[in-house]
């Protein structure tokens, strides 16, 4: 059985009630309204009344926080946020070698304000150093690139003045991140990790050996400050928030699940969470009335990787598994929110009021983190309906938003939706399970999706990402960043015709299927 026809296509349910009779079949927490509201008095158009940040006159005692307050120059923090769509940050391919922006990382942020959402969760993930970057053509926060990281910034509200007017309800942030297991700073192809912890199946899946050096507790301080400053410098070009990036196996997200390292940052869920508060506390004493907000991966799982049949199968060498943060550790592919919890408890203590739910990692279970139909070149076929993908995300944040409703939820997992998103979406922020929903990869094809939602215009089915994960195979195979199948200006770029080649060439040799993702 080829993959087209193991799960329904979305596409295929032409009525709310087929829809629905499909996703109860499966026994899925999935619901949706059957209209969609238009008008100023629609859910999705509700604006959301939000607070300034809280300026902090506290200064800390860690020498490597020390710093004057900088201010911000020309960009005031809005009394509200216009509408309750957001722009997920994602990770660009097509920066120059010293990480400014390119041509087509500038023509994405455009079309992030050409959207109409007026949240935008950081655009880009932005490496604070050279050598934590996941790809040698991710956006670096140097201090040379900072001026280029400003014109990003306006080039993306420019073109929602122009589209919509008003931008005075419209939030901007930067995603600040450090790619660690992951990095890839060099050579596209070349991992040259930063590890925490030796992991018992990570390690064997990208041959790290055993004598890898970790990173060191002085090492990890010197990386905080390298966070610290980047938030300084952002907050000095206009950015309102920054988001310390907790997921997707990344160093923060790792830094969760180091319950075997010793030292000040691993054991302890006090000391797992050290890199956290000692990034907060620089940033409180040196960017006051900057927000801080995380994108945390709520849950994972073990890795998954290519059975027989080429559909991904869970790892089972390693019984009971500590390594999944918001995972049962005596059985991992069953959700245990706890330290989710303790960790939203945390932020609440830390006074940062924002956080997007995600789940897993692109690089070991992407079915959890990015449900799709058709799996990259790298991975495998799902194990699951994506909709139970999408079902798991949704609920999970509807339970955190529900234990810590004074939080700021952004909801992710939408984008396999596809006609049905404005459906979902509606509905859950209509009931309060969320205050944002996330568009990550959509947009990418189809940017005007939110404003033709608010708008009541029928939407452009031909544009809908249908989940062929070629924005992940073009990368994974060193091309750069966007949707080759159904936006023109990269089915006609070259790396459009490099990318059918490769995928012509996969489609044709059998024995290349199945590779572990």
């Amino acid at each position: 059985m080829t993959q087209s026809n193991r799960y329904p296509r979305i596409a295929s349910f032409k009525s709310a009630e087929a829809f629905r009779d499909y996703i109860q079949s499966l026994s899925l927490n999935l619901d949706f309204d059957d209209t969609i509201q238009t008008g100023p008095e629609a859910p999705l158009a509700q604006p959301l009344p939000i607070d300034p940040p809280a300026v902090s006159t506290e200064r800390t005692t860690f020498a490597h926080h020390k710093g004057s307050a900088r201010t911000r120059p020309d960009s005031a923090f809005p009394a509200r946020i216009g509408n309750r769509f957001c722009i997920l940050p994602m990770e660009g391919w097509d920066g120059t070698s010293d990480g400014k922006p390119s041509e087509l990382t500038s023509r994405r942020w455009q079309r992030f304000g050409e959207s109409g959402a007026k949240l935008i969760w950081g655009g880009e993930a932005v490496a604070v150093r050279p050598d934590g970057r996941a790809n040698p053509n991710q956006l670096v926060f140097l201090k040379q690139n900072k001026q280029a990281l400003a014109s990003l910034r306006r080039t993306l509200i420019e073109e929602h003045g122009r589209n919509f007017g008003d931008t005075s309800d419209l939030l901007v942030g930067l995603q600040l991140t450090h790619s660690g297991r992951f990095c890839r700073p060099r050579d596209k192809k070349k991992l040259e990790p930063r590890i925490l912890y030796h992991h018992p199946i990570l390690d064997r899946r990208f041959a790290i050996p055993p004598d890898y050096p970790c990173l060191t507790d002085s090492e990890i301080f010197e990386l905080i400050d390298e966070f610290v400053r980047c938030a300084r410098d952002a907050y000095e070009i206009g950015f309102h928030f920054v988001d310390i990036k907790h997921c997707h196996g990344y160093l923060g997200h790792e830094f969760l699940s180091a319950v075997d390292r010793a030292g000040m940052f691993g054991g302890s869920f006090e000391n797992r969470t050290r890199f956290l508060r000692e990034i907060v506390a620089g940033i409180r004493a040196n960017a006051p009335g900057l927000e801080i907000a995380v994108r945390l991966s709520a849950f994972d799982s073990v890795p998954f990787a290519s059975g027989k049949d080429g559909t991904g199968v869970p790892e089972a060498s390693c019984r009971p598994y500590p390594y999944a943060f918001g995972a049962d550790p005596a059985d991992p592919l069953q959700l245990k929110l706890d330290e989710a919890g303790a960790f939203l408890k945390l932020l609440q203590d830390l006074q940062i009021r924002w956080v997007c739910i995600t789940g897993g990692s692109p690089y070991y279970n992407p079915h959890i983190q990015r449900p799709a139909l058709f799996p990259p070149s790298d991975g495998y076929q799902p194990p699951e309906d994506p909709l139970a993908g999408v079902a798991r995300q949704i609920e999970v944040t509807r339970r955190l938003k529900q234990a810590f409703p004074e939080l700021v939820f952004v909801g992710s997992g939408y984008s396999y939706l596809q006609e049905w998103i404005p459906n979902v979406a509606q509905h859950n922020i209509r009931n309060g399970y969320v205050d944002f929903v996330g568009l990550g990869r959509l947009v990418l094809s189809y940017p005007r999706l939110v404003a033709d939602v608010l708008s009541g215009s029928r939407l452009q089915t031909k544009s809908l990402c249908r989940t062929f994960s070629d924005c992940t195979t073009g990368p994974r195979n060193g091309l750069v960043s966007g949707c080759f199948p159904l936006d023109p200006y990269y089915k006609n770029h070259p790396d459009g015709e490099t990318l059918r080649s490769l995928k012509a060439a996969k489609e044709s040799s059998p024995g290349l299927a199945g590779k572990k993702g």
